[in-house]
């Protein structure tokens, strides 16, 4: 699949894509690697997704690791290419073990060392599943993260959908993406 959107250029941006992508390129993310380049295109919805993912990505008051756990269930779960294909190493770097990724990545229950990491797995595998989470593991994560955490976690999870979404339907892969971590 190739990308089904008309090639960007940023040098005919108009102000409020311009905007955006200087508030993306300034940010923490620096880089326009992933949906962003899909959603220049309505620089309203860039706006407000960029924000939110930002917060998403760097504000939830999880750990790193954790954060990038549940965003590895998510483009497991959407078979997102792009997605996985930019987050993959950087779940590794964050301490997500080699194993833990690679059992996700072929939708199987991984074995965890780490409680945490087991806790989100079954939170948001729960989630996707059953689009709905067990009062048991909804109270394991509040005593766990408390109610804040877990709303942003919530929140993150729909968020990497949304990418997800948008990476898949317009057929966007990342930047130096030359291979598929998914069969299509």
């Amino acid at each position: 699949m190739t990308n089904r959107l008309p090639d960007f250029d940023p040098s005919r941006a108009t102000p409020e894509q311009k905007a955006v992508l200087d508030e993306i390129l300034s940010g923490p993310r620096g880089n326009l690697n992933g949906p962003f380049l899909g959603w220049i295109h309505s620089p309203e919805l860039a706006q407000h997704a960029q924000r939110l993912g930002a917060f998403c990505r760097y504000q939830t008051g999880l750990p790193l690791r954790l954060s990038e756990l549940a965003i590895l269930v998510t483009a497991q779960r959407w078979q997102a290419q792009a997605e996985w294909y930019i987050h993959y190493p950087i779940a590794l770097e964050a301490g997500v073990p080699e194993a833990v990724a690679g059992a996700i990545r072929n939708g199987q229950r991984p074995t965890f060392d780490n409680a945490d990491d087991a806790l989100i797995f079954d939170f948001a595998t729960e989630l996707y599943e059953a689009k709905r989470v067990s009062d048991s593991t909804y109270s394991k994560t509040v005593d766990r993260f408390g109610h804040n955490v877990m709303i942003n976690l919530v929140g993150l999870l729909g968020y990497y959908a949304l990418v997800a979404m948008t990476l898949n339907v317009f057929g966007m892969r990342a930047q130096g993406q030359d291979s598929l971590p998914f069969a299509e």
